[in-house]
């Protein structure tokens, strides 16, 4: 059980982080207001955001247009399905490249949105979870209807946890007149250098260019550390209860073969061999303990939960990740109980005397 505990808690964070850091692409620069460190509180005004837009850095289409989105981002509070209790959900406003910006993103059912239209496309995980959210559905929020028309498979991101809408549209019905972040199409580390180096030098501008992929691994640390630290601490608490329980069951395998122990002393069996034959039987204990509690553990992957994303003050729906750094832990550390839980019973059956061994019931 505690192997189980421990592997599910790396599990958790593992998880919680593959799902920010995969949300974003290496490829892709995040510019966002200086000192801002989400999309939530950063603010571009326009004629900034005009001029980002079309720095030669970016890539381009076929038809000469900069791969680059203007996007500005919401929190509204819509109802569960299951308990009817309301949720923060994140309304990202994209533009007309928003969608090529992300490659993993696909369209499972339905369509895009229209441009100047009050449609929404929804993450999976949204329209599994909140009312209204299937295709075909409808949700209110700023005073507006919005049809959802699409559902999108952003592979188990953090995007799977977002509605997306016409950036304009958002923009009017929450009356707003400022982007929160551009989303821009750099590839390659000389075109992001160029980028950064431009934006970040401009008199015009107060903005900072991140990769987004180092964007979203730096919103995953804190959450990620968090789980991390509570996790262990848990577990090394409760570890030392295995650790008496292994002790007691090792106590009592020695009690109960005390006369086979003076036997092996008597035929010429060192205290050594004793030593080692009890810490090995030990040590096998935590083996099939730990394979135990890997086994049980990888059935939690085919599980989603959903916690507050701190970043954004969302629901963020993410699933346990079990990799073999993950199970290496975890197996280890069941060892490392059975090794401590039968060190004294061992050392205990190696230092019996043999005659009070042999007269031993």
């Amino acid at each position: 059980m505690v192997t189980f505990v421990f592997a599910a808690v790396l599990m958790l964070a593992q998880g919680l982080e593959q799902t920010l850091v995969d949300t974003g692409s290496p490829d892709n620069a995040v510019i966002l207001r200086a000192a801002s460190e989400t999309e939530v509180s950063s603010v571009i005004d326009r004629p900034s955001a005009d001029i980002i837009a079309v720095q030669p850095q970016a890539a381009q289409t076929a038809k000469g247009d900069p791969i680059a989105s203007k996007e500005t981002l919401v929190l509204v509070t819509l109802p569960k399905k299951d308990a009817n209790k309301p949720a923060n959900v994140v309304v990202r406003g994209i533009g007309p490249q928003g969608l090529n910006l992300r490659p993993q993103v696909k369209l499972i059912a339905g369509r895009n949105i229209r441009p100047g239209a009050h449609e929404v496309i929804a993450g999976k995980s949204i329209s599994e979870r909140i009312q209204g959210a299937s295709l075909g559905g409808a949700l209110r929020f700023a005073m507006t209807d919005w049809t959802i028309v699409g559902i999108f498979d952003a592979g188990r991101t953090a995007f799977d946890s977002e509605l997306w809408a016409d950036v304009d549209q958002l923009m009017a019905a929450f009356r707003r007149n400022i982007f929160s972040v551009i989303i821009m199409r750099a590839p390659g580390r000389k075109a992001f250098d160029d980028l950064k180096k431009q934006l970040e030098t401009d008199p015009r501008l107060t903005v900072q260019v991140k990769r987004e992929i180092d964007f979203y691994r730096e919103q995953s640390e804190v959450m990620s550390r968090f789980i991390r630290i509570l996790g262990v601490a848990m577990t090394v608490f409760f570890s030392i209860g295995a650790i008496l329980g292994a002790m007691v069951t090792m106590y009592t395998a020695v009690a109960n073969r005390t006369r086979e122990i003076g036997t092996l002393r008597a035929l010429g069996f060192s205290r050594r061999h004793v030593l080692t034959a009890f810490l090995t039987e030990s040590l096998l204990l935590g083996v099939v303990g730990g394979v135990a509690g890997i086994g049980a553990g990888s059935l939690l992957q085919f599980l989603t939960i959903s916690t507050v994303n701190w970043a954004t003050f969302s629901e963020l729906a993410f699933g346990f990740e079990l990799s073999a750094s993950i199970a290496l832990y975890a197996f280890g550390f069941a060892v490392a109980m059975g090794f401590v839980g039968g060190l004294l019973p061992s050392w205990r059956a190696s230092r019996l005397p043999i005659v009070d061994a042999l007269r031993a019931e």
